[in-house]
């Protein structure tokens, strides 16, 4: 059965800083908070239409916890009744390291809410403070735990290139998260919006986004330090609307996002099982999952072309046994998610 997250977001209400890289209305691509009857009226439609999904209703952005309590209170009433009569699987919010306690914890496990996500960012302290984050790295380990320790499944919101952050800082936060062992991952590169603290420090010459190719590289290396812990990724880049159209200045975002970083390890993967393997320059064939297929042939062909100019003419098919292909020999290996990958030689 599919899952899915039914989601309301909540711009910017509970949130006690101005991060310097967050628009709220722009990053959800909401402007109004649901009231309780929106909720209950969206739910309803939405079983109507979506029976066949496990679905899980999230309440996302605007540092849930840190809202009203009464509002926070009308609107878990109304996701927990679906809850308790099993047509809803449970419910989600997200909200800030430092907007947990202890008591907190017990009134969400009141409510039935099942799932706690994180915004942690960065495990630098000094990358949070440049950012106006109003939180520590010490934060985000305590909250984590106190959610684990609960009985909620935990997740973890991290970002590349924030202002001062680098690299080895960022994979340094990755592997610091994944050994909170979280149950799901995203990841969000820097984006510079219209109406920001990084919009002036963009316009200011002070901060310098990373380039899409630069991003897909790092959040590329991160997947693999995630799948390496088993933590599925769930996220990859922000998610598509008008109002990020029209406020992003500048910044590494893409549609396809995730299918890029995809797309580049299984390049990677294919340039290591060649040089481990000593393969000539030559030509050959590689079969891979037909949900792979477009990953493995790269947006505009760009893997199929990368490989051309090291020497190896290479030809990408699904994998569909009944498709027959001439070759000397063949080799199979795991690649990225842990497909399986089969090569040969063309004659």
């Amino acid at each position: 059965m599919k899952h899915g997250n039914l989601a309301f977001f909540i711009p910017h209400h509970g949130c006690p800083h101005q991060c310097s890289f967050c628009n709220q209305c722009t990053i959800t691509g909401h402007l109004h908070a649901p009231s309780p009857q929106e909720v209950d009226q969206a739910v309803q439609q939405a079983l109507c239409h979506s029976q066949e999904r496990c679905l899980e209703i999230a309440f996302f952005g605007g540092s849930f916890t840190a809202v009203d309590p009464e509002y926070q209170d009308a609107l878990l009433t109304v996701a927990q009744r679906y809850v308790q009569d099993g047509r809803v699987q449970g419910i989600r919010i997200s909200t800030r390291p430092d907007a947990i306690s202890t008591g907190i914890l017990e009134r969400l496990k009141k409510h039935g809410v099942t799932a706690i996500e994180l915004g942690a960012q960065s495990m630098s302290d000094a990358v949070l403070s440049r950012n106006q984050r109003g939180h520590t790295a010490a934060q985000v380990q305590n909250a984590a735990q106190m959610i684990r320790a609960m009985g909620f499944s935990l997740g973890l919101q991290m970002m590349v290139g924030l202002d001062c952050d680098t690299p080895l800082q960022t994979f340094d936060t990755a592997q610091k998260l994944a050994e909170l062992h979280p149950d799901t991952m995203r990841i969000y590169p820097t984006i510079v919006l219209r109406g920001t603290p990084l919009e002036q420090r963009f316009l200011a010459g002070e901060y310098q986004p990373m380039e899409l190719s630069e991003a897909v590289e790092l959040c590329a290396c991160l997947l693999d330090v995630f799948e390496a812990h088993h933590i599925p990724v769930i996220r990859l880049g922000l998610h598509d609307s008008p109002q990020l159209h029209h406020d992003r200045l500048a910044g590494p975002w893409h549609p396809a996002f995730r299918e890029l970083c995809d797309s580049h390890r299984f390049l990677l993967c294919v340039l290591d099982f060649f040089q481990n393997q000593n393969f000539a320059a030559g030509q050959y064939w590689i079969r891979v999952p037909a949900a792979w297929l477009s990953r493995a042939v790269g947006q505009k062909r760009a893997n199929v072309a990368a490989l051309a100019a090291l020497g190896y003419q290479v030809r990408f098919v699904p994998d569909n046994r009944a498709d027959c292909l001439v070759h000397t020999a063949s080799w199979t290996w795991r690649g990225p998610c842990g497909i399986l990958i089969e090569m040969g030689s063309v004659l």
